[in-house]
């Protein structure tokens, strides 16, 4: 059997214990398989499970990271499955899942209308799921060695400033006024943004939109709305350009955010909050349902201005459809996915030495398991 992570590969040390775990448990262990995996076809029946076939995904790189472990938890109850995810992003993903070439996947930031449409077809003419699994924030993450502080503190139109190019050094007053025990340099500020269609842009152009005030004049997009920018292709190419630049600043998954990097605490109110876990997932539940969610895509419209909270937050999503063409494909989709939003799954990715994100809340996993529950074989 095969199990494959490809994608952004920076993710040394734990993530490589990650992939270690994945390839044992391919090459034959069925593991410790206690606690079982939740709803869904053969979703906690352990290492005596009978499903088998290829269950090739791809997404969002912001998603590797859990991915490793989830694949490794998945595999050691379903190790007859040749399941692989490919982190190329979340466009090519939603691409690469509506051509027929995936069967599953994740990303970022919600399907379009368009796309809608062209999953009806894809989805031999059900719909597509799309399921909040993954939630984490959106980390600010400088470079600027010996500022003498945790964290700087940006409010939501200096940051807007910043990433549209109207700060251009870090001892600017803008900067200087919240953070008057910092170390700040006459430096250039290098803001970075991905370079590749990107649900990480698309969820930090909202945050600039919704919060930026006339500071950032561009509509939310998935991808950068200025050009000339300095950019890195995926999580790992910003992170990269960032580390290699002192007095760059740019966004990406807290995750993977390397401790050589500072990280900003966001204003929201008359506070300073830096990023967390809970701080992200307080977020999302005290968000309401997008306008067009439904009983299978449970798509959340993000508030970003509830103190106490930190309001730049990634919530990720599971595509797959809700129709199939062979059973195998409907059990075998099912299983991931409802191992995905298992409790063993979430805390699985909850460990910091994982990926550090956010558990799903119950009921949000009881809408979950409802909408992976409808998935179901073309007649």
């Amino acid at each position: 059997m095969t199990v494959k992570l490809a994608g952004s590969r920076r993710l040394a040390g734990v993530a490589a214990i990650s992939a270690l775990a994945l390839a044992l448990a391919a090459c034959g262990g069925s593991g410790d398989n206690s606690g079982g995996a939740g709803g869904g076809a053969g979703g906690g029946n352990g290492g005596g499970s009978d499903l088998s076939g290829d269950l090739p995904g791809a997404g969002a790189s912001s998603q590797e990271a859990a991915m490793a472990g989830w694949l490794a938890g998945f595999q050691e109850q379903h190790p007859g499955v040749n399941i692989t995810y490919d982190a190329v992003g979340s466009s090519t993903g939603r691409e690469q899942f509506l051509q027929g070439a995936t069967l599953w996947g994740g990303s970022d930031s919600t399907f379009d209308e368009e796309e809608l449409q062209a999953g009806s077809e894809r989805c031999y003419g059900g719909e597509v799921l799309e399921l909040p699994v993954y939630i984490s924030p959106i980390a600010l993450a400088y470079n600027l060695p010996d500022v003498g502080v945790d964290h700087l503190n940006l409010r939501p139109e200096v940051i807007a400033g910043i990433f549209n190019g109207d700060i251009t050094s870090w001892d600017d007053p803008a900067i200087a006024e919240d953070n008057p025990e910092a170390n700040l340099p006459s430096l250039d500020v290098v803001p970075v943004n991905r370079s590749d269609g990107s649900g990480t842009t698309e969820n930090f152009t909202e945050y600039l939109a919704d919060a930026g005030g006339d500071a950032w004049p561009h509509e939310p997009s998935d991808t950068w709305p200025i050009s000339g920018t300095q950019s890195g292709a995926q999580t790992d190419g910003v992170l990269g350009t960032v580390s290699s630049a002192e007095g760059a600043i740019g966004y990406a998954d807290a995750s993977q955010v390397p401790d050589s990097l500072g990280t900003a605490a966001v204003g929201v109110g008359e506070e300073f909050v830096p990023y967390s876990p809970d701080a992200a997932a307080a977020v999302v539940d005290g968000s309401e349902p997008a306008e067009d969610a439904n009983d299978l895509r449970l798509t959340i419209e993000l508030s970003r201005d509830i103190e106490g909270t930190y309001p730049i937050v990634l919530v990720s999503y599971e595509f797959a459809c809700s129709v199939y063409e062979s059973q195998a494909d409907v059990e075998n989709v099912q299983a991931i996915l409802s191992y995905i939003a298992s409790e063993e799954g979430q805390q699985r990715a909850a460990d910091p030495a994982v990926a550090g994100s956010a558990p799903i809340s119950d009921d949000l996993r009881s809408q979950i398991e409802a909408a992976i529950e409808q998935i179901s074989v073309a007649e």
